[in-house]
């Protein structure tokens, strides 16, 4: 069941649709309060778990939870240099989902998240190494 509308919580999920970087809910909050005053982090972190609960944006878990517009199933990958988090393009097939459903498991959701060095870190690893 859908949320009435919210001016703020219409300004929470357009910040959102705005980024591809998965951002954390005090991300959001920073961008979005020099514009809307009187935000608080708590209603930008109530907002961001409505929109998940209500299937419109997905809740990333991890040591900071992250937000992600993209509700179709899809892989991520994760710097666990800096944190950044963004989206891989491998196609999904439902196959994963399949397997997992053998002996009788019913799956209804998967994540699957590569862990590693993005490119930025990878070439600063590379630097401090000579």
């Amino acid at each position: 069941m859908q949320q009435r509308f919210s001016y703020q919580r219409e300004q929470i999920y357009a910040a959102l649709q705005q980024t591809t970087e998965h951002p954390t809910a005090e991300m959001i909050y920073a961008r979005l309060k020099p514009e809307m005053p009187r935000l608080s982090l708590g209603t930008v972190y109530r907002n961001l778990r409505q929109l998940a609960q209500d299937g419109q944006v997905t809740e990333l878990s991890g040591p900071v939870a992250r937000f992600d517009p993209v509700t179709r199933p899809h892989t991520h990958f994760c710097c666990t240099r800096c944190g950044a988090v963004s989206d891989l393009d491998i196609p999904y097939d439902g196959s994963l989902d399949q397997i997992a459903a053998g002996d009788g498991r019913h799956v209804r959701q998967h994540s699957l998240t590569f862990y590693g060095l993005c490119p930025a870190c990878a070439n600063e690893n590379k630097s401090n190494s000579k």
